[in-house]
């Protein structure tokens, strides 16, 4: 069948809503809660710093193996066991004494998270008709994009009126919901035969363990040469990984599906774009307070506008991309958010906050015309049997981006040049080499869109 019966569709759709919100949630809102955590449990900031690190970390380090997983035990399975997981991980972190406690409840929430993000975007594709697929992938980006954007809110309010411990639980309720309605509503697709590659699986995680603490230690400070033989050290587990994944029938790095150029270009083009934003986005902040003399407020205003517009446009991007080729929409989205970030780049001091908000809004406008018409082009070009590793090669590449783009700020802010106009023109440099990767998918498919 293509895509669920309604009204099971519109239950399915509320269940990986849920979900999704409730992962996207739980992931960023303790960042609010971090100098109330690090005060209470007696420790310094940077040792606070790791109750975030951690998460992230295990969630790059897992979402391809968890997506090969899916597929061999079921993908409802896998995404209601991951939900479970980080539901009890959440309990766990509310009792927790102390920092090293925390710090293993919090992997073990990651484990959760992934589970469930790795297989999210296939079960997407099966709840959705084949003609209406952009468009559900636009409501789901309006979702994430809605539930970043009310973390930091609902985390500062949470920390006012409560302990810290609660901002770990307070959105158990969405996950008990996604799993009372989805047990029922999402699609049960049948589980693949064959045996798990646990080898590959663990060869895959530390070839990003390694890599990715690598630059996080270089990103904060650490000893250049334990960093950067940590990175080294990822290399060469990735080699013999890539090595072995070729040879492989149904691989974990989905190498076969990276082998076809539209998709490769795919990928390249968000990790590109995904390191431009986190770039400049985290540099904005120090730009705004050191240049323009914003509060923390002031700053929290004008940032506000990107995430908005892009709440606005995902969903229409993502109707958009049902009959239109993404690869025309992704290049009209990136020449957009170049300008934007041009702009940014430019602007001198003194400028009012509207002068610059509107600025922010043209690069959130650019971003979701490139990212939900993206997504959807890498999902549905992959069989359905792969959608699942489609979809945490989708997740993963974000990770990887934005850690790539917070490595890249660190080392812009110890040369001096991060709090200036230099990351934006390095992510307007980004954007613009992402949009020539969208628009060379036009020239491999063809200017007609093929569904």
């Amino acid at each position: 069948m293509d895509g669920l019966p309604t009204p099971r569709r519109y239950l399915a759709v509320f269940a990986i809503s849920c979900g999704t919100a409730l992962n996207v949630i739980d992931g960023a809102i303790p960042n609010v809660a971090l100098p109330t955590i690090a005060r209470d449990l007696g420790i310094d900031s940077s040792s606070a710093i790791m109750i975030v690190s951690v998460y992230q970390l295990v969630l790059v380090m897992t979402l391809l193996p968890f997506s090969a997983l899916g597929t061999r035990i079921g993908l409802r399975r896998l995404y209601q066991c991951g939900q479970c997981v980080f539901m009890l991980s959440a309990v766990l972190c509310f009792f927790a004494p102390d920092l090293p406690l925390l710090l293993a409840a919090r992997t073990l929430q990651a484990l959760g998270a992934a589970a469930a993000l790795s297989v999210s975007s296939a079960l997407v594709r099966s709840i959705y008709p084949e003609r209406q697929l952009g468009r559900g992938l636009g409501i789901n980006s309006v979702v994430v994009t809605s539930a970043a954007a009310l973390s930091p809110m609902l985390g500062g309010f949470i920390v006012a009126a409560a302990s810290w411990p609660w901002v770990f639980v307070a959105t158990v309720p969405l996950g008990l919901l996604s799993l009372a309605v989805g047990a029922r509503s999402l699609p049960d697709l049948p589980p693949r035969p064959g045996r798990y590659d646990l080898p590959g699986a663990v060869l895959c995680a530390l070839t990003f363990g390694l890599s990715i603490s690598g630059l996080l230690a270089l990103a904060q400070g650490y000893p250049v040469t334990n960093s950067l033989a940590l990175v080294l050290a990822g290399i060469l587990v990735a080699v013999v990984f890539i090595r072995r994944e070729l040879r492989a029938t149904a691989p974990i790095l989905p190498v076969d599906l990276l082998a076809r150029p539209v998709l490769a270009l795919s990928i390249l083009g968000a990790l590109l774009a995904f390191i431009g934003s986190m770039t400049f986005l985290l540099s904005l902040p120090f730009r705004l307070q050191e240049h323009f003399g914003f509060s923390p407020a002031q700053i929290g205003a004008v940032i506000s506008p990107w995430p908005l517009s892009m709440m606005v446009v995902a969903p229409i991007a993502g109707w958009l991309s049902d009959r239109v080729h993404a690869g025309l929409l992704g290049g009209i989205g990136m020449a957009i958010a170049t300008l934007g970030m041009a702009l940014l780049a430019l602007m001198p001091d003194g400028l009012s906050q509207w002068a610059i908000a509107w600025r922010m809004a043209l690069c959130g406008v650019g971003y979701a015309m490139f990212l939900s018409p993206n997504a959807r082009l890498v999902v549905s070009a992959a069989p359905l049997a792969r959608a699942a590793s489609a979809g945490g090669l989708i997740s993963t590449n974000r990770l990887v981006g934005q850690t790539l783009g917070a490595t890249l700020i660190a080392a812009l802010l110890a040369l001096g040049y991060g709090s200036d106009g230099t990351p934006a023109v390095i992510a307007a440099v980004l954007t613009l080499l992402a949009g020539v990767c969208s628009v060379a998918r036009l020239k491999i498919a063809g200017w007609q869109y093929k569904p």
